[in-house]
């Protein structure tokens, strides 16, 4: 397509994979960072690549820690603005995924320059400035490239006290789980692809990704949250083996209590599933025992890619209602109570 046609540009027909679904599958990038050379770890650095967490974490001083964070994919929508919306917002979350404060940002923009009309490209860092905005930091530099895809993101930088970081390593037996949003973008972004969701499906799908994970600030001041990530293109199935494998520990999820999106566990049924989902479960699913009664269509749920999905909190029982609180006050209206970690070897077990 050139720059001078005035056709609509189908931005997702440019990608071959979209959002979080773009992601390396699991089996494949342990395989990756499995030969990667050992380099010398300073103090300061309090979290790192060891536990797979969601950012890094340097120690400045007694006081301030700096979390710094990068996150960028191919459209997922065709909207150049919703697709900006939707990159920030992802790249954003990993910074409230450790329970700190968003500061500054970079752009992170590659684009088929000869394909994509000017316009078109302006549009989706107008869509990232606007989440930036509202989460009130600036873009304050970025790198460009002429790519064939077009691929945009962030370098996200925060800040947060030291002893208030939440790892997903840090999981008590005992505790409750908590997710934010509803599951199902994945299987939305399928359908969209396929020219089949609807109008309300494409609204809800934009809400769910352009809603900032602003709440994971007030929960890192919560000493009863000990273990805290956002769900993302591993799936829910498969971050949470991330919480369970650094906190040497089990977890039991209930499928009736874990929060859908609507229409997507139909969607799911009638085959509308991304290959991401496929190749999560071939990475990961020896470590999942499944009730008999979970139907395919559920566990393509709990494996789908959840571009800027919720967070995921393990807090002590007794903090389950503020842990909640924050979320309603936060507009996480559908945030649940959806299993519990216990004692055993790192498996996650699935009840109907």
């Amino acid at each position: 397509m050139s720059k001078e046609t005035d056709a609509p540009v189908r931005l997702t027909s440019f990608s071959h994979g979209g959002g979080c679904g773009c992601k390396i599958a699991p089996g494949v990038l342990a395989e990756i960072l499995k030969k990667s050379s050992g380099f010398p770890v300073p103090s300061a650095l309090m979290v790192g690549i060891e536990t797979a967490d969601d950012a890094a974490v340097y120690k400045l001083n007694d006081e301030q820690a700096l979390i710094a964070t990068t996150d960028f994919f191919m459209p997922i929508v065709d909207d150049p603005f919703d697709f900006g919306r939707i990159a920030a917002t992802n790249a954003i979350s990993d910074i409230y995924a450790m329970g700190g404060t968003p500061i500054m940002a970079l752009a992170l923009v590659g684009m088929p320059i000869n394909q994509l009309p000017l316009e078109v490209i302006g549009k989706i860092i107008q869509g990232g400035e606007s989440i930036c905005a509202e989460a009130g930091i600036p873009i304050a530099g970025g790198h460009t490239i002429d790519s064939v895809e077009p691929i945009y993101g962030l370098v996200v930088m925060g800040l947060i006290h030291p002893s208030k970081v939440k790892r997903n390593a840090d999981a008590k037996a005992g505790d409750k789980l908590i997710l934010s949003k509803p599951l199902g973008v994945g299987i939305l972004s399928a359908a969209l692809k396929k020219q089949v969701l609807d109008s309300a499906g494409y609204d809800t799908m934009i809400d769910s990704t352009t809603k900032l994970n602003k709440p994971g600030q007030a929960l890192s001041a919560l000493d009863s949250v000990h273990a805290m990530t956002d769900v993302t293109g591993f799936g829910l199935l498969g971050h949470l083996l991330e919480v369970c494998r650094g906190s040497g520990l089990a977890a039991r999820l209930n499928m009736t209590t874990i929060p859908l999106l609507a229409n997507v566990e139909q969607l799911a049924t009638d085959g509308f599933i991304t290959g991401a989902s496929a190749r999560n479960w071939a990475a990961y699913g020896e470590s999942v025992n499944l009730d008999a009664l979970i139907s395919p269509a559920q566990q393509a749920l709990l494996t789908d890619p959840q571009t800027s999905g919720g967070l995921l909190v393990a807090c002590a029982p007794e903090a389950v209602e503020d842990v909640l609180r924050i979320f309603r006050q936060g507009g996480f209206l559908e945030a649940a109570v959806i299993g519990d970690i216990v004692t055993g070897e790192p498996l996650i077990t699935v009840l109907p």
